[in-house]
């Protein structure tokens, strides 16, 4: 996932000031644009706030464990998919001074830190149960082909949300050592969360997705994209509270999707498709939905 409007993705930030052989790779992981970390991170969070309590210790071991976990695997990520779109990237201003298209960095160097980024989370992975590293090893499916997917279909977004949204199962399956009803209810209503922002955010790019041939579901949905938002965002707060009674989450849960469902709304009316800053802003909000369901899904579990 990209995280900037229409500006070179050069060396900004706290990035800018390490030491320049160090500079490239933190570019490949995204360090200085934590927005995707978060969004790879809040579904394993959710999943662990609706199966336990946070007065149990278990909580906040997994929750550490989930928040390592991340970092290392959305750098992977990032890492493979920089390698697959190096030409795609080449083409277009923002993405050009990325560290392989700009040559500071080689294909088989950025896949050897791939595999050193996925073998570190592995070693995190072994951390949990039996069921949980398998479910965990299927992840990598998902993340593999997500690259490819803009190539052949106008639905990208959805295979991000296949991918970004894992953790909804794996933070159950830490706790119990498989899954049920709730936390697939959960993936299923992330996945329509996932669909809905990174279509907002697909909106920013879409002049060079036209040009180089890039499918989206901004290109796909183009004006008729609020509409579609509803029913995305819609079907998202359905799931939440459907996943929220299936896991036996208390009455402080239900307040919080008040909130939730306020924020959801906000979205759909401050988006403004046509315009990418505002397109990143909403975009960047998300963060807050990551935040009202972890804190509604603890409230759920004290008042339960």
């Amino acid at each position: 996932m990209l995280e900037q409007v229409k500006t070179p993705d050069s060396v900004v930030g706290w990035v800018g000031r390490m030491p320049r052989p160090v500079r490239p790779y933190l570019r490949l992981i995204r360090a200085d644009r934590p927005a995707g970390f978060w969004l790879l991170l809040w579904p394993c969070l959710w999943s662990v706030a609706f199966a336990i309590s946070p007065d149990h210790f278990d909580f906040w071991r997994f929750c550490a464990l989930f928040f390592i976990g991340a970092i290392l695997m959305r750098g992977a990520g990032c890492t493979w998919n920089d390698i697959v779109d190096r030409k795609m990237d080449a083409a277009v201003a923002r993405t050009a001074m990325r560290p392989i298209p700009a040559g500071e960095v080689s294909v088989v160097q950025a896949l050897l830190f791939a595999v050193g980024l996925s073998l570190a989370g592995l070693l995190v992975l072994l951390a949990f149960n039996s069921f949980t590293i398998w479910l965990g090893i299927l992840s990598l499916v998902p993340v593999a082909i997500y690259p490819f997917a803009k190539r052949v279909t106008n639905w990208p977004q959805a295979v991000l949300g296949l991918t970004f949204n894992w953790g909804a199962l794996m933070g159950w399956a830490a706790v119990y050592g498989s899954l049920s009803a709730a936390p697939l209810v959960l993936y299923a209503a992330a996945f329509f969360w996932t669909l809905g922002y990174d279509t907002i955010y697909a909106h920013q790019d879409k002049e060079d997705d036209a040009i180089i041939g890039v499918k989206s579901t901004a290109l796909k949905l183009g004006h008729r994209t609020k509409p579609w938002l509803v029913g995305f965002y819609g079907v998202f707060l359905g799931g939440a509270l459907i996943a929220g009674l299936l896991a036996g989450l208390g009455w402080g849960y239900y307040v919080g999707l008040i909130f939730l469902a306020l924020h959801l709304l906000w979205q759909i009316k401050a988006v403004a498709i046509d315009d990418p800053a505002r397109c990143l802003l909403v975009f960047r909000s998300n963060s807050i939905i990551g935040w009202i369901v972890f804190l509604s899904a603890i409230a759920g579990q004290l008042t339960a």
